[in-house]
């Protein structure tokens, strides 16, 4: 009886911050690709599209979880992952609907494959190709280890 409490806490916790819990399959079935045209500017960047259910995220707070990726020389750029860096979208374990920007107030401290819960601004890329197709901006995060 407890847990169930527990669960219905929770679950009022975050309807009433209207927050979207996102989960990797719905990243995954919320993005197909229009191959590019050989005259496009950026010939090997696919165009996005957005699902409906994508589309009405935008631009509002979710929360997911995942493993975060800290790039960049000065470790000054964080990604969120469905999977480890050891099986990432860059050694062929999904595309690139697996991973997604994130974007903090202050620099945090993470550590490469930490697992986290992060709730922030859900935003969709289909223009950009030096960025994901995902985002999130304003980015909080919870260590769950």
């Amino acid at each position: 009886m407890r847990f169930f409490l527990l669960i219905a806490l929770f679950w009022m916790g975050t309807a009433a911050r209207g927050q979207t819990v996102l989960r990797w399959s719905d990243l995954t079935e919320g993005i197909s690709w229009q191959q590019p045209s050989s005259k496009a500017v950026f010939p090997g960047f696919q165009k996005a599209t957005f699902s409906p259910k994508m589309k009405a995220l935008h631009g509002k707070q979710v929360i997911i979880t995942g493993y975060i990726l800290v790039l960049g020389g000065e470790q000054s750029v964080y990604i969120l992952s469905k999977n480890p860096m050891a099986s990432c979208f860059f050694c062929g374990n999904g595309g690139p609907e697996t991973m997604m920007d994130l974007r903090f107030g202050q620099k945090p401290s993470f550590v490469m494959d930490e697992l986290l819960s992060v709730e922030g601004t859900f935003y969709l890329n289909g223009n950009n190709p030096n960025a994901c197709y995902y985002r999130i901006e304003n980015a909080d995060a919870l260590r769950l280890k």
